[in-house]
């Protein structure tokens, strides 16, 4: 009779692993849309015109700063992430999870452009300092800084969609 009951269980439990690994379920990799949480221009110091205006997502919890543009396959021409920053200081990003190539433009507290980090190149965790202080970041699809002819001294100015 014990021998039975043993027998029973072990082939209950080869049948309960064998439907285990048949069900196996496919892991999706994770994908963050972008949300439209603002607008953004940006213009030319020496003649005060705009260059472009963009839709924006604001990153300006820990949270939205440390995520960035991770985990996105893909970014229209006219989008971009603006990070807000409390302070000046000099940034450092780094591309880890970043799927797309970007390029990162530094500004600082009055909005200015005070530096560069183009084409940057995606999951590439080396550092790409601001090398003077920053209180912003702006990110966009790489290659649209060149094509815009972005300088040092081109400002931004942005508003937020109310939430």
């Amino acid at each position: 009779m014990k021998l039975r009951i043993f027998a029973t269980l072990l082939l209950c439990s080869i049948v309960f692993l064998s439907a285990c690994k048949e069900q196996k379920k496919d892991i999706k990799p994770i994908e963050i849309p972008f949300k439209k949480e603002g607008s953004l221009t940006i213009y030319k110091a020496a003649t005060d015109s705009i260059v472009t205006q963009l839709d924006i997502e604001i990153a300006d919890t820990d949270y939205d700063i440390q995520t960035g543009l991770m985990y996105r396959n893909a970014m229209q021409e006219k989008q971009g992430m603006l990070f807000v920053f409390p302070t000046m200081r000099e940034r450092f990003f780094y591309m880890k999870n970043t799927r797309i190539p970007l390029d990162l433009i530094y500004l600082d507290h009055n909005k200015h452009i005070v530096s560069f980090q183009e084409n940057a190149t995606p999951f590439d965790e080396t550092s790409l300092p601001s090398r003077v202080p920053a209180q912003y970041v702006l990110e966009i699809n790489a290659g649209l800084a060149q094509k815009w002819l972005l300088d040092v001294g081109d400002r931004i100015q942005y508003t937020e969609t109310a939430k």
